[in-house]
């Protein structure tokens, strides 16, 4: 039994009066010392099991977490609840860390964020065994393994950090998505002892799931958003696609946005606000929309393009309906969409020579000697290098991600890192230079009423809004933080906006770059084998759709009896159990010996009526075929 302090935590920071499903239970076993799995489902609450424990008993939680987006997000809203929280990733300056790990480790801190390739570095390693950590929770869990369809080397080191910690310390790996075996490999790796592996049930009862074969997927999404009701999301596979369709339903009276990664961090954050508020009903985006969307009453996702892995459609139709209510997740299909299936896997994997020609020109584009550059942080600019060196851009694209899996270096997305300000000087010497520097002391008041903080932490801060308030120029700002960086009073650290090339090793000579044929093998067997098992969901007809995404991700459900393969089954006037046993008994005869129908027919032992409607039902589904000599068989 959780004891009530816990409860109380989550009501008074959270609002809530009861955990949701499972909460309880991972909160229970970490505060009983065990290691845990967690699986829950998107939207199910990952981060409350990690974040109450700390606080309702006066612990410091490791976070260590993938998306540094995620993680900035999740350690702004902790401080508007006034919960010490910090982050530190690769978007941060030497110096940066260095004040945040020191705040953390002397302040009273209880969450700490970490991105997993910073948990290799020096700075950090020095100082890790001087924390009083209770909880370290590992995000994203899937990402160790190799399995998983999201395989990051850098996660592979985090097991390192129980030999610099105590034994005793629970660690909790957290996912929303993960089959039988990258459980199992999450476990292994993460050196887990007797852990518990917790579970809701991938079912959602609320959601029904379509796929809809269409060959105009314009008009029949128009169709659709004209006769259905409330707010929903359109996947598209790109930036281009995601403003044409936009457009497509601006021009056709429908209130919707588009949303990709390419777009700046402010335009990003108007646009999600606008459809979390309704103003917006339809936004059409990319897989970049995912991150801290918690709208409850989504009513409808809609795939306009295949996703290439279970995993990847389930988490994204499964921010339909969180408030319970019903809803749809409806993927468009159709034999092109299959085609450009089959066809991503020799985009996904350049040749060997491309990958090395790709991380020779990265080190000759930063000018980093062989055998230097651990560490190093770069922002990267893919269309300058690409234009640079005359890549193709998506296969510098991939080539990069294969480097990232083979551990030689990290590449985020664009990451939005504001100015940060942190004053360098005590109160008492701040207030000699102001007196001795009239011309500066307006402005000083205007950073210290505006922004708390500075002169423990780097603070961020936005030169617009300094500039609405105080009447000066944008650029006249600019250069007063300049002036007073120069001058030993303040560290200025100024604002950008790109993505980011880490180096995780020093640099290597192109003949000592190894590219494991064996791990490029499987990676790719892994791909096709996720490619092959979307393909398999699209074009099934037989099989319940909620079925087979929870039998993917092993676990056993009946039929929801609401989806299309469901519905078709209703009109034959069957009941399951009659179905599924005609079946059986159909695909056992003519999988040993074909026969003609009358032939099946005869030796059915069943009612007649009944099993030439399954027969039917078969053929016009495509599982049951003719041979040459016009004899039923099951097709493979």
């Amino acid at each position: 039994m959780l004891p009530d302090i816990y409860r109380e935590t989550l009501a008074r920071y959270w609002g809530f009066t009861s955990f949701r499903p499972l909460q309880e239970e991972i909160i229970e076993s970490v505060i009983s010392g065990k290691d845990v799995v967690g699986l829950l489902p998107t939207g199910g609450g990952k981060s409350v099991t990690y974040q109450v424990p700390p606080l309702a008993a006066d612990g410091l939680c490791l976070v260590i977490t993938p998306l540094i987006a995620l993680m900035k997000d999740q350690v702004a809203k902790l401080k508007k609840m006034n919960i010490r929280a910090m982050a530190v990733h690769s978007g941060m300056a030497r110096e940066e860390v260095e004040i945040a790990l020191d705040n953390v480790l002397y302040g009273d801190y209880r969450l700490l964020y970490v991105s997993p390739e910073r948990l290799s570095t020096t700075l950090f390693r020095t100082r890790l065994p001087r924390f009083n950590f209770t909880l370290v929770a590992v995000d994203e869990a899937h990402c160790i393994s190799q399995w998983g369809y999201d395989f990051r080397p850098s996660y592979l080191h985090i097991a390192d950090i129980r030999e610099m910690i105590s034994e005793e310390i629970p660690f909790l790996a957290l996912t929303a998505t993960a089959t039988p075996r990258v459980v199992e490999d999450i476990i292994s790796r993460l050196r887990m002892k007797n852990p518990s592996v917790l579970k809701t049930s991938f079912r959602r009862p609320n959601i029904t799931y379509f796929v809809r074969e269409v060959e105009d997927k314009s008009a029949y999404v128009l169709r659709s958003l004209k006769k259905e009701k409330g707010c929903g999301i359109i996947y598209v596979n790109s930036r281009k696609r995601s403003k044409e369709v936009a457009e497509l339903l601006v021009a056709n009276g429908i209130r919707a946005d588009f949303y990709h990664a390419g777009l700046p961090q402010e335009m990003r954050d108007r646009k999600q606000t606008s459809w979390s508020t309704g103003e917006t009903r339809i936004i059409v985006a990319t897989n970049a929309f995912g991150m801290g969307i918690d709208k409850p009453d989504v009513r409808f996702v809609i795939h306009w393009d295949c996703p290439d892995s279970i995993e990847a459609y389930y988490q994204e139709s499964g921010r339909a309906g969180r408030d319970g209510k019903p809803s749809f997740a409806v993927l468009l299909w159709s034999q092109d969409e299959k085609r450009k299936l089959a066809d991503s896997v020799r985009i996904k994997f350049p040749p060997v020579e491309k990958i090395k020609d790709v991380y020779e020109a990265i080190g000759n584009f930063y000018q980093l000697p062989v055998g230097a550059g651990r560490n190093s942080v770069h922002d990267f600019d893919l269309w300058k290098f690409v234009t640079a060196f005359r890549f193709s851009v998506t296969e510098t694209y991939n080539s990069l991600n294969f480097l990232q899996k083979e551990g030689y270096l990290e590449f985020t997305d664009e990451i939005n890192n504001p100015s940060r300000v942190h004053f360098i000087v005590n109160r008492d010497d701040l207030y000699k230079f102001q007196v001795a520097n009239e011309e500066y002391d307006r402005f000083i008041k205007l950073l210290l009423r505006t922004y708390s903080g500075m002169f423990s932490e780097f603070t961020p801060i936005n030169e617009e809004a300094l500039s609405a308030r105080s009447g000066l120029p944008r650029e006249v700002i600019y250069q007063f933080l300049l002036r007073l960086s120069s001058q030993g009073i303040i560290h200025f650290i100024p604002g950008k906006k790109s993505p980011m090339v880490i180096f995780t090793e020093e640099r290597l000579d192109r003949s000592h770059l190894r590219i494991s044929p064996e791990l490029y093998l499987k990676v790719k067997e892994n791909y096709i084998e996720r490619v092959e098992r979307i393909t398999e969901y699209a074009d099934n007809k037989t099989r319940c759709r909620p079925a087979f995404l929870t039998a993917y991700f092993g676990e056993e459900t009946g039929r929801c009896g609401l989806c299309d393969t469901c519905q078709e089954r209703n009109e034959l006037e069957l009941s399951k159990y009659e179905f599924d046993i005609i079946i059986d008994k159909i695909k056992k005869l003519v999988g040993e010996n074909p026969m003609r129908p009358e032939e099946l027919e005869a030796r059915m032992d069943l009612p007649g009526e009944k099993s030439i409607k399954v027969i039917r039902w078969l053929l016009d589904h495509e599982k049951l075929v003719y041979d040459n000599q016009h004899r039923l068989t099951w097709k493979r």
